[in-house]
């Protein structure tokens, strides 16, 4: 397989449908005229996402065999091009979906996946997907569809490259800055995969209500236009063409789809052959409402970067202190890294988290004054440990301090979505990671994301420095923000580790809230019954 040259382009859409055609219509001649043989259209291309009842929803809506997608599919087989459209799909059985469409070079309909995940007051009127979306076989690549709210949590674009996809088509329709600087890029990164996403621009509500909204918000107008930045993304994370914020725009790049199939990180790990479905079957089941009660307000927290540095932590009032893995060496003894460790927290309420060599596995401890409150032994197999760590965990701890309830990822278990997922489900309100990042991603895009898509602090320690990652109060855009709205939604106060010891709050009790907008529940809302690939088999060879 050749190089493909794929395009994002972004526009804006209005009440008038047949406008809205004429638009999309120009922009797939723009993008198959600068070469492009994938060409990715944004999300509600047909009418903006405004809609007084489920009977005007269904007015507006496109019809399977309708003119609008008609002509869509003829235009993509004019161009001999692959054509993804995102639309309001009126059903045979009354529902109206949220429906992104390939068509391919001869403009027959090649696949059809509904966004299982809505957004805000698209649930009023619409109807969420009821099942996976395909993965679609194109001599350009194998191709998997979603759509805005799908990927700012990371199970349906994991679930389609679990399946095999190497070209993720993402179609947004959001306001949001946080998109294309951290939920676009980091599903690429995450997965191994291309992915090209196309945002809208220009109003995304109607102009004569804008005013309204805006106020009842307590956002700027203008900060809910779309936010444009459409953009093609290369499988370690790297942009490869990014558009404006603002403006049309046909955002084209040449892409390798192979590269997709070759995981293997610096160190050898290959992390989906490493993966352990078995574990992740909680991601898979009915949601529950969150159980745990909330936790402290504020909390202060260190990252240190070395054991020499943990009573200075301490008595500086952090109540969780991480150090690095194997901070003590890779042939300390377990027993005494406890015992070192309680010495430094003596006459403190303060923990601290450190990984160890623990018999055949690496294994996160959990110390106090007191001694060893608990360990996780890493659930992965990572390539760097291969000589000596044979043996993993088999499920997620949660442990419950005084000011909340705290998860621990040791090691590589860090490079994995589905492990934070499993803190989220079972009520964590932070999580302590030990590591030793290989890639910039993983500092950049990845622990950043964990924090945001399942509503968890995050305190990450590595060798040259590491995260502390706050959940914000300002949030839920349906309910005041203390602060002024400035883009980003969700997405975490980061404080960088670059000093021997740096200590900043957390903020436990901001864990309860998941609600990123009415109607959508990061955790409790995921599509539990529809990313069943999450939960399949390990492949051959990977720890059961």
């Amino acid at each position: 397989m050749g190089p493909v040259r794929v395009a994002a382009v972004q526009f804006a859409v209005g009440l008038d449908v047949a406008d809205n055609l004429g638009t999309c219509l120009r922009m797939v001649d723009r993008a198959a005229a600068e070469g492009a043989s994938v060409i990715v259209l944004p999300e509600f291309c047909n009418r903006l996402s405004w809609h007084e009842d489920r009977d005007d929803a269904r007015r507006h809506a496109c019809a399977p065999d309708g003119p609008f997608l008609t002509a869509i599919a003829a235009r993509a087989a004019a161009h001999r091009a692959h054509v993804k459209a995102n639309v309001t799909l009126a059903r045979g059985d009354g529902r109206v979906t949220v429906s992104s469409l390939l068509y391919g070079p001869d403009g027959t309909l090649l696949g059809r996946s509904d966004k299982l995940t809505l957004m805000g007051a698209e649930g009023d009127h619409l109807d969420p997907g009821t099942a996976a979306g395909p993965v679609i076989a194109t001599p350009h690549g194998r191709l998997g569809m979603y759509a805005c709210m799908e990927g700012v949590t990371s199970d349906v674009p994991r679930d389609l490259a679990v399946r095999g996809a190497q070209v993720l088509l993402n179609s947004l329709n959001s306001f949001a800055t946080d998109e294309a600087s951290l939920h676009v890029p980091v599903r690429a990164a995450e997965n191994g995969v291309w992915v090209v996403a196309a945002n809208k621009v220009g109003p995304l509500l109607p102009t004569a209500l804008l005013p309204a909204i805006a106020e009842r918000l307590g956002v700027p107008p203008e900060l809910l236009d779309g936010a444009g930045e459409s953009q093609i993304v290369a499988p370690d994370g790297t942009v490869a063409a990014k558009g404006p914020r603002t403006g049309e725009a046909v955002v084209v790049a040449d892409i390798d789809p192979s590269r997709a199939d070759r995981k293997t990180r610096p160190d050898g790990t290959d992390p989906f052959a490493a993966r352990r479905p078995r574990l992740y079957a909680p991601i898979t089941e009915t949601p529950r409402p969150r159980a745990a009660p909330p936790g402290e307000e504020k909390v202060d927290v260190a990252v240190v970067r070395s054991p020499d540095q943990v009573r200075r932590a301490a008595r500086a009032g952090a109540e969780l202190i991480v150090l690095p893995e194997l901070a003590f060496g890779l042939d300390a003894d377990a027993g005494a890294v406890v015992e070192e460790l309680a010495t430094a927290l003596h006459r403190t309420t303060a923990h601290a988290v450190t990984s160890v060599r623990a018999g055949a596995a690496h294994a996160a401890y959990l110390v106090n004054a007191d001694g060893l409150v608990g360990s996780r032994p890493q659930l992965h197999a990572s390539a760097r440990h291969s000589g000596w760590a044979t043996e993993y965990g088999e499920r997620l701890e949660v442990f419950v301090l005084p000011w909340g309830r705290l998860a621990l990822v040791t090691g590589d278990d860090a490079l994995y979505p589905e492990v934070f997922r499993l803190a989220a489900i079972a009520d964590a309100d932070a999580v302590a990671v030990p590591f030793t990042p290989a890639q910039d991603w993983e500092t950049a895009l990845g622990l950043p994301e964990r924090a945001a898509e399942n509503r968890l602090n995050v305190v990450a320690s590595g060798p040259d420095g590491g995260l502390i990652l706050a959940l914000p109060a300002d949030f839920t855009l349906w309910t005041p923000w203390q602060g002024p709205f400035e883009g980003r939604i969700s997405h975490p106060r980061v404080t960088r580790a670059t000093e021997p010891v740096t200590v900043a709050a957390i903020h436990p009790a901001q864990a309860v809230n998941r609600l990123v907008s009415k109607n959508t529940d990061l955790v409790g809302g995921r599509p539990a019954h529809a990313v069943a690939a999450l939960a399949d088999d390990a492949p051959s060879g990977a720890p059961r």
